[in-house]
C-alpha cells in the first residue's frame, strides 16, 4: 500500500519533469509553449461562459418551480405501465441537464432508501449509465461553433431514456 501512495503522490510531478525534460530536448521554449496553452484555455472558458450561466439559471429555475413534480405527477400512470419507479423519476429528469443536481438527488434517495436497497442500485445504474447530455453538447458545440444541434440532441436524449430504462430493467432482473 506504501508503493501506491509514493507512486501517486510523485506521478504528478514526475509527468511534469518529463514534459520539461522533453521540451528541452526537442529544442522548444517550454514556457512559452505553456503560456501559449494557458491563453488558449482562457479563450475557449470565455467562449462558453455565456452558456454556462444560460444553463444553471434554466436549472434553478426547473429545479424551483415546481414543474418536475407536476411533470412526474402526470406521467406516474405510464411510470406503473412500463414498471419504472417514480421515485427514480427527479433523477432521470434532472441527469441529463446537471450533474451537480442530479449526483444530489441520487445521494438524497440513498440516504432515504439506502444504498443497498433496490432504488439506490437503481440509481448508481442510472447515474453510470447516463451523461449530462445537454451540459455536454452545450460544452462542445458552443467550443467548435456548432448552432444546428437538434439531430445530436434527439439521439443524445434516446440514449439517456435507453439508459434509464435498461438500467432499472437490468437491476430488477438482477435483484
Amino acid at each position: 500500500m506504501q508503493i501506491i501512495n509514493f507512486i501517486s503522490n510523485i506521478a504528478m510531478p514526475m509527468m511534469i519533469l518529463l514534459i520539461v525534460i522533453y521540451g528541452l530536448k526537442e529544442k522548444n521554449k517550454v514556457f512559452d509553449t505553456f503560456l501559449d496553452g494557458a491563453k488558449e484555455g482562457l479563450e475557449i472558458t470565455l467562449g462558453i461562459f455565456p452558456t454556462l450561466i444560460g444553463l444553471f439559471v434554466a436549472i434553478g429555475a426547473l429545479r424551483s418551480s415546481g414543474i418536475l413534480d407536476m411533470i412526474i405527477y402526470f406521467i406516474t400512470p405510464i411510470l406503473n405501465i412500463i414498471r419504472f419507479p417514480s421515485d427514480l423519476m427527479p433523477l432521470a429528469m434532472l441527469r441529463p441537464i446537471s450533474g451537480s443536481s442530479s449526483i444530489a438527488v441520487a445521494t438524497d434517495i440513498m440516504k432515504n432508501c439506502g444504498v443497498d436497497s433496490s432504488l439506490g442500485i437503481m440509481a448508481s445504474t442510472i447515474m453510470g449509465s447516463t451523461e449530462t447530455t445537454l451540459y455536454t453538447i452545450a460544452i462542445y458545440t458552443s467550443c467548435v461553433k456548432v448552432k444546428k444541434t437538434r439531430g445530436i440532441l434527439a439521439a443524445a436524449l434516446i440514449g439517456d431514456v435507453v439508459g434509464m430504462i435498461v438500467s432499472v430493467m437490468i437491476c430488477r432482473v438482477l435483484s
